[in-house]
């Protein structure tokens, strides 16, 4: 469960039913037409995300050629500053990480471990670049990256407008925006060298107020070692609330040192 722990905690998401919302699927049927690369980077961040917290309650699903697990999640987020995430199974606490932007610290409860660390030591044991940025953005549903400081070319793609990124480095990003209102369908990134894939879709999505959320959360890892598949359900959302966040690592743990 130990990697299990983590991909929850830097990776999540849900399906929603929470009050006084509009519900829309991101399936489109009508036609779309081209435009610029530039032009689609422009609408998406027409979205704003105007919340100073986001408190989430869900339920995850984790699987791969060996297991199947579900648990609930907790997920707090005071935007910009610090993500808190808490596992539980039957109730009982099994796991919790807190996130800031520079630093990530985890416990599990099973084998009574825990982690104190940065981003970089975390992104190699994962197997993907990580920073609070991009775990933020994954759980509201924005591009994992800022599109603004990159270069892309645009293709339309199963009315859908795709952007590559247009570095020719080892790592490639794809992201996948809804015509409608330009949001978030999917996106992935690929580690060609290290044959090493993960994939974030969010077939669905609620509009808030204070922001287009997703409701369901789809996220795929593909790796030599094998695949697994992490589905997230939000059952209710609720923003700009008070929020705490207590974190302290259980006496007795074991820490994990990454190298």
């Amino acid at each position: 469960m130990n990697r299990f722990v983590v991909l929850l905690v830097v990776i999540f998401m849900v399906s929603c039913k929470p009050k006084a919302i509009v519900t829309s699927s991101t399936t489109v049927t009508e036609p779309v037409d081209n435009i610029k690369a530039s032009k689609i980077v422009d609408n998406h961040y027409s979205n704003k995300s105007d919340f100073s917290s986001l408190y989430i309650k869900a339920n995850a699903r984790f699987s791969d050629e060996k297991q199947t697990q579900n648990v609930t999640a907790e997920i707090k987020i005071k935007k910009d500053q610090q993500i808190l995430v808490s596992i539980r199974f039957l109730g009982i606490t099994m796991a919790k990480a807190s996130i800031t932007p520079t630093s990530v610290s985890y416990y599990e409860k099973i084998k009574g471990t825990y982690f104190e660390g940065d981003f970089s030591a975390l992104s190699q044991w994962l197997g993907t670049d990580l920073d609070y940025s991009k775990i933020q953005n994954m759980l509201v549903g924005e591009a994992l990256d800022d599109l603004n400081k990159g270069k892309y070319t645009q293709v339309l793609l199963d009315n859908l407008y795709r952007l590559d990124d247009s570095n020719n480095g080892n790592t490639k990003k794809t992201y996948y925006f809804n015509p409608n209102d330009f949001t978030v369908n999917k996106q992935e990134v690929t580690q060609t060298a290290e044959n090493r894939t993960i994939q974030i879709a969010y077939p669905e999505r609620v509009a808030h107020k204070e922001a287009n959320l997703p409701s369901s959360i789809e996220i795929k890892t593909a790796q030599p070692k094998g695949k697994s598949e992490i589905n997230l359900n939000y059952n209710s959302v609720s923003f700009n609330e008070e929020l705490s966040f207590p974190y302290s690592v259980p006496d007795g743990y074991k820490r994990i040192i990454i190298k």
